[in-house]
């Protein structure tokens, strides 16, 4: 299966994987590949950037997800999302209040 992966500006240490599985016969027109997504998640996440295309058949393993289950979402819903651990998302989140909190009183 061969699927792009993008990442996100607006949050940092997101990846989401798109299924491409008529890759490379589906190049010819524009597509709106984070079209599979749905739109609150979208709008939640922002502009992705092209990170890379990958032939997950050829892999035995992802540096920091779960090969099996990225194939197994890839299949059913045609996006896996991959966050970042959630020490990371703990302290992104802190970081956020903290600087609303900032603004607040400056």
């Amino acid at each position: 299966m061969h699927c792009d992966v993008y990442k996100f500006p607006k949050n940092e240490g997101w990846y989401v994987y798109i299924a491409r599985p008529n890759y490379p016969n589906d190049t010819d027109a524009l597509t709106d590949w984070l079209g599979v997504l749905p739109s609150q998640l979208r709008a939640k996440l922002g502009l992705g950037e092209f990170v890379m295309h990958l032939d997950l058949a050829s892999r035995e393993k992802l540096a920091q997800a779960d090969i099996n289950q990225v194939i197994s979402k890839l299949a059913e819903q045609g996006y896996y999302v991959q966050a970042p651990p959630s020490d990371v998302l703990t302290a992104q989140a802190l970081n956020k209040a903290k600087e609303a909190q900032d603004k607040r009183f400056d």
